[in-house]
């Protein structure tokens, strides 16, 4: 796969939802209902992060639920790479990048959404063909104003800002022109999963969801 087409693949899932549930899953019980919640909610695009030893197979388990579209996030290694397309990632996430996880990710055919803080970072993916990119981390570089700096001189990229996003800042991030969509954490937090409260994370799936209906867009 070449990085133009990661990013077209990786543009396509974005536009399916203008939030990006990031999940930390400890227990693989909970991977199915937890989808089937989301996808009810009108978030049907899920990041799992490889941060827990339940991660892999909760992939596996959340790729077989109808409607979604499961990536791995927490990507750093060719190793991830290959574990998580094994397991049945769509796509894979990446705070940062490297030869070595691009390459892996190009050779595994795995959509990659290749982390960026930085003007040099973000030209730097670009001229590699990489024009959709997540801005991590996105409050501690800067936040908004950040990004909307980024849009003057590189105004080919579409970021997706995660990292300190909550419902109160998501339509700052929305409402600028290079923002493609949003990742965060609060949709299902590990004490709702714990709980095993699905009717909550739906419902919060659902006011997520509403955010795309934020105002139109404005040059950044």
């Amino acid at each position: 796969m070449t990085p133009q087409a990661a990013s077209k693949a990786i543009a396509e899932i974005c536009a399916l939802a203008p939030v990006v549930p990031v999940l930390v899953i400890r227990d693989p019980a909970h991977a199915r209902p937890l989808a089937e919640a989301l996808i009810a909610g009108g978030v049907p695009v899920l990041e799992v992060t490889l941060r827990t030893p339940a991660a892999l197979a909760a992939i596996a388990e959340m790729a077989r639920v109808p409607g979604g579209r499961v990536g791995a996030g927490t990507v750093l290694t060719p190793d991830d790479a290959r574990a998580a397309r094994a397991a049945g990632a769509a796509f894979a996430v990446s705070p940062g990048a490297t030869d070595g996880l691009l390459e892996a990710c190009e050779a595994e055919g795995l959509p990659l959404l290749p982390g960026a803080a930085t003007a040099s970072e973000a030209m730097r993916l670009l001229a590699r063909g990489y024009s959709v990119q997540k801005f991590f981390p996105a409050e501690a570089a800067g936040g908004v104003p950040a990004l909307k700096a980024l849009s003057g001189p590189i105004p080919q990229v579409r970021f997706c800002p995660t990292g300190g996003v909550t419902p109160a800042n998501a339509p700052a991030y929305l409402g600028l022109g290079n923002t493609i969509c949003v990742g965060g954490s609060w949709i299902a937090t590990a004490e709702m999963m714990t709980a095993e409260d699905w009717s909550g994370i739906e419902a919060r799936a659902r006011d997520a969801a509403a955010l795309g209906g934020a105002p139109p867009k404005t040059s950044a």
